[in-house]
């Protein structure tokens, strides 16, 4: 079964009365427990595509269902409520609250979603675990190394048990080393039956998903199984 699916999917951007197709008709299918990577050079379409599919922006045409559910024409507070229950989200810029804890920082989107303050704390603490940094867990990001603090963005994406998780250049603001180490952990999650979408620029990288989607000027070129 699909967890995403697209069909003639476009957006277009106008300014000063000059139209800007960054997506001129994609069609996409990811399968549930898929690792996918998104790929291509910059200006092809890639980071306004993981927006649409992270259901931050909406197409200007076409039809996107995410787990089953048709989502392009929601109103922002449907896509808010599909954003929170379904997706995950792990960006460059590792977005953690400085003044939070590592726990709390995992909690937040569960407070949001109204989970009780036990099951909380029970289960951000379980996916520090499984992120591997549990003894990090009430220090503040500054005490922590860059690619500690994308294993707690992590495992605040994981904490409402999203249907697909999206990475946008995830290790953009890492070492290589620590960038693998990162890559290692969505394979692992990806092992465990977890959907994963990544963004990249970089081939090496987008060579451990399962299967590779490149996007020129907006359109899919090919795709390509690892």
């Amino acid at each position: 079964m699909n967890i995403i699916e697209t069909s003639g999917l476009t957006k277009t951007f106008g300014t000063n009365g000059v139209a800007v197709h960054a997506l001129r008709g994609i069609d996409l299918a990811i399968s549930r427990g898929e690792f996918v990577a998104l790929i291509g050079p910059s200006g092809s379409g890639k980071s306004t595509l993981m927006a649409i599919l992270g259901c931050l922006d909406s197409p200007t045409t076409g039809t996107y269902q995410l787990d089953g559910e048709s989502v392009e024409h929601l109103t922002g507070a449907e896509l808010a409520r599909i954003r929170n229950e379904k997706i995950g989200f792990v960006f460059q810029q590792y977005n953690l609250l400085p003044k939070a804890s590592v726990r709390r920082n995992v909690e937040l989107p569960m407070l949001y979603a109204g989970v009780g303050k036990k099951e909380r704390r029970a289960r951000a603490l379980e996916l520090l675990e499984r992120v591997g940094i549990s003894e990090k867990a009430n220090v503040l990001p500054a005490a922590l190394s860059g690619g500690q603090r994308q294993r707690v963005a992590i495992a605040r994406a994981l904490a409402n048990r999203p249907s697909v998780l999206l990475a946008d250049e995830p290790t953009g603001a890492l070492d290589s080393h620590t960038g693998h180490e990162i890559l290692e952990l969505f394979q692992e999650l990806h092992r465990q039956g977890n959907t994963v979408v990544i963004v990249t620029h970089d081939l090496s990288i987008a060579a451990l998903a399962q299967r590779q989607v490149e996007l020129h000027d907006g359109l899919v070129g090919r795709a390509e199984a690892a």
